[in-house]
């Protein structure tokens, strides 16, 4: 019967890798060769990636590629991206090489402001509540001074704090809603630390006050926290182009345009499929971000809420077609940054940084928008014309072929059959088997 294990962040790396390998895995000797094996060979970067998270025992590494011909805004880039995903970046590029000769892609960041609550509790009379946070809030701003002196040196900090009743939705609930611009940074340490300062300074002043000492009725503070949700902070991208420029030997290009819109209205009615129709865009938007560095976890968190304000979950794309025009935008909400946190210190977010030509916050959330919508407009176009799995199948022949530890030869052979033929995992295995016969 297995032990809990106490004092184990304090081991050395070496000392967690042999518990494990000793408590859970049959073969210790093939385990523990095989995170040795991931280990960086440069001792000073393998420890900088020792110390991003605690107890590291090896590095975990998924590929790092990048899409060429993205023309966005009239500047033609390069978008590094990371994922597993067999089918993600060429599509991306197959969407990007699309629309060069089209006009490329267009971004507009809408807004900018990102957010955070204090949550209280308070049952006692609202007015008595609301008199006492008009009475305090100066005292609150004033309480930020030091914590947001260089953010609004830079020109950020705190925009405003409001008091917003939620008793209807849970009784005794009310917030502290406060809204904050941070710039080129994600700004998730400088909100929460905002945050718990004013609600220590809320709290120290209720204490005191009068109203609350008579009535015998204090609010109190539950959680400070910012949120991922952020439909204050948005980008839109698009691309238009003539019906007739849609065409391709598959399809005529105002069949095309009609079919497209169709799916697109097809995924904002129907939530089973807009869950898919959004996965598809989010392979764009977490490749990216993770390449920079940000926090995919938040942006997926507040993206797919953005994708339910309405009350239904549903498509994050739009498409028409309007005197022969066919136009096709996204919008999200993206609270993403520049700088801090990873930003300046994994190498590879540096050279994704370099390679994008150092963007700000506000060109690199148009840059994430867009390659969003290339992977939606990639997606779509498969299934209205060839079929999904056409593509994703010839993508994922490779990771098959991996699989059976096929030869150089071999792998020249298959990819030669199945240029002409469907791609499966039986018909691979088959055609393997056949050739070693």
């Amino acid at each position: 019967m297995i032990k809990p294990v106490s004092g184990f962040s304090k081991k050395t790396k070496v000392d967690k890798i042999e518990w494990l390998a000793e408590t859970y895995l049959t073969n210790d000797a093939g385990a523990i060769s095989i995170l040795k094996k991931y280990w960086n060979s440069d001792e000073k970067l393998q420890k900088l990636h020792d110390d991003f998270i605690e107890n590291t025992i090896s590095n975990y590494y998924l590929p790092l590629g990048v899409a060429p011909n993205f023309l966005i805004n009239d500047e033609l880039l390069t978008l590094p991206m990371v994922i597993e995903e067999s089918s993600v970046v060429a599509a991306a590029s197959n969407a990007a090489k699309f629309w060069l000769d089209k006009g490329g892609f267009w971004a507009e960041v809408i807004s900018t402001q990102k957010n955070g609550q204090v949550h209280l509790n308070f049952f006692g009379t609202e007015e008595n509540l609301i008199n006492f946070f008009s009475e305090v809030k100066p005292k609150l701003i004033e309480s930020l001074h030091d914590i947001q002196k260089n953010m609004k040196q830079r020109g950020g900090g705190l925009v405003d704090i409001i008091i917003k009743n939620s008793t209807q939705a849970l009784q005794g609930y009310y917030q502290l809603h406060c809204t904050f611009e941070t710039l080129d940074a994600m700004g998730a340490n400088f909100i929460n630390s905002c945050l718990e300062e004013i609600a220590k300074t809320f709290e120290t002043e209720a204490a005191a006050h009068t109203t609350f000492i008579d009535n015998d009725t204090f609010p109190e503070v539950v959680l400070s926290i910012l949120s991922n949700y952020v439909p204050e902070c948005l980008v839109r991208a698009k691309v238009s182009c003539h019906t007739g420029q849609l065409s391709s030997k598959h399809i005529d290009g105002k069949s095309f345009a009609e079919k497209f819109v169709r799916a697109v209205a097809i995924a904002k009615c129907e939530p089973r499929r807009a869950v898919t129709h959004n996965k598809g865009i989010m392979n764009g938007v977490d490749a990216l971000i993770l390449a920079t560095g940000n926090d995919f976890r938040a942006v997926e968190a507040g993206i797919h809420a953005y994708a339910s304000k309405d009350g239904t979950y549903t498509s994050l794309t739009d498409a028409k077609v309007e005197n022969d025009i066919f136009s096709f935008w996204i919008e999200l909400p993206l609270a993403i940054g520049t700088v801090g946190g990873l930003t300046s210190l994994h190498p590879l977010v540096k050279f994704a940084f370099d390679l994008l030509q150092k963007p700000t916050a506000k060109e690199l959330m148009k840059i994430v928008a867009v390659v969003g919508l290339a992977q939606n407009f990639a997606a779509i176009r498969s299934l209205i014309t060839t079929g999904i799995q056409k593509g994703h199948m010839k993508m994922h022949l490779m990771n098959i072929l991996n699989q059976l530890d096929t030869t150089t030869t071999e792998k020249n052979m298959v990819e030669i059959h199945f240029n002409k033929n469907p791609v499966s995992h039986s018909a691979v295995v088959n055609y393997v088997e056949k050739l070693r016969s």
